[in-house]
């Protein structure tokens, strides 16, 4: 298992080190739509000037609809929810915060380099008096957790009044919206973070949006600056997130996809576990040796350096790749654990 890869996607390196070309590779490493709509034919003026303020407009206007967000909330473009997480936590004050751990490693590298006191814990209920800023994803990555809006309300409203935030990281939100805090934005000391990219399949487009207060959403625009997101980023967004019809089979294939991978997960002897549409997590004593063997038959998962005993497995595209993960996770358990004997005999 490689500890030094940190995140899912990096197929090079994964090619690199098991072979192959990417063709024969089924990456499965990531929580990314793995099917895509066709991209709309764009104006070339797109691509050769600076995003007008109308394109940002109706990028924004079609965002706020999507999200349900009211007219009254800050909503805020970047390029890509990463780069929220990386610049919101130095716009709040410094003092003891909590992540609801495990989850997505940038929030606490991001508190820790805005000069953030940062503690870990596993539930709400470990969260001290004393906290005056808590940062949690919902679902969360990569074990699929989901909060309840009603006691992520009652949080946001306990930590403001003491003049704290909550910074509720959705990214995964978007295929299944239960529980979104969306409809909630603009409340006093909320911000929720959304990805374009990881449900409408298009990640490498960057784009991300917050959905906060006014005075903090502007805040945030100062700090990324002009033209943070690229004028084709924009005229996508503006397109798709109008498109209820194209948004509705977005969600269904999802569904159903998601639905494909869990069978075949079952299948090969395992348990999905998670609430989350665009990955399953697995947990097995032997999921180091699991990744191996899934490797050398060029099927990328994600491995954890913290917990060892976690797989996380994102979607497949159809009943082809579904009956590929089967037979790759009968055998390569089978492998792992002729593996194991040897080694303790």
């Amino acid at each position: 298992m490689n500890a030094a890869r940190r995140h899912g996607g990096a197929l090079d390196a994964a090619i690199a080190r098991y072979g192959g070309v990417r063709a024969d590779w089924l990456d499965l490493s990531t929580g990314i739509n793995p099917v895509a709509p066709p991209l709309p034919a764009l104006d070339p003026e797109t691509w050769t000037r600076l995003p007008e303020a109308a394109l940002e407009g109706a990028a924004s206007k079609a965002a706020r609809r999507f999200y349900a967000a009211p007219g009254e909330a800050g909503l805020v473009a970047a390029p890509g929810s990463q780069a929220l997480i990386s610049l919101l936590p130095h716009l709040l004050p410094p003092g003891p915060a909590a992540v609801l751990a495990p989850t997505y490693a940038e929030h606490e590298r991001a508190l820790r380099a805005a000069g953030h006191e940062v503690r870990t814990v596993s539930t709400l209920a470990d969260l001290t008096p004393d906290i005056r800023l808590a940062v949690l994803a919902n679902p969360n990555n990569p074990d699929g957790r989901r909060f309840l809006r009603a006691e992520l309300l009652t949080l946001a409203d306990r930590l403001a009044a003491a003049g704290g935030h909550l910074v509720v990281d959705e990214a995964f939100m978007d295929a299944d919206t239960r529980e979104t805090l969306a409809a909630d934005a603009g409340r006093p000391g909320l911000a929720v973070l959304r990805s374009f990219g990881k449900f409408f399949g298009l990640a490498g487009l960057r784009l991300g949006f917050a959905l906060t207060t006014p005075d903090l959403a502007a805040r945030l625009d100062e700090r990324l600056g002009p033209w943070a997101v690229s004028g084709p980023a924009l005229a996508i967004a503006a397109r798709w997130m109008a498109d209820d019809a194209l948004v509705e089979g977005l969600r269904e294939g999802i569904a159903s996809r998601a639905a494909l991978t869990r069978t075949a997960i079952r299948a090969g002897g395992l348990k999905p576990t998670g609430d989350a549409a665009l990955f399953a997590l697995v947990e097995a004593p032997l999921a180091g040796a699991l990744f191996e063997a899934l490797a050398h038959r060029h099927i990328l998962t994600r491995p954890f350096s913290l917990r060892t005993d976690w797989l996380r497995l994102g979607s497949v595209r159809n009943e082809g790749e579904a009956a590929r993960l089967t037979r790759a996770l009968c055998e390569g358990m089978a492998e792992a654990r002729r593996t194991q004997g040897e080694r303790v005999r």
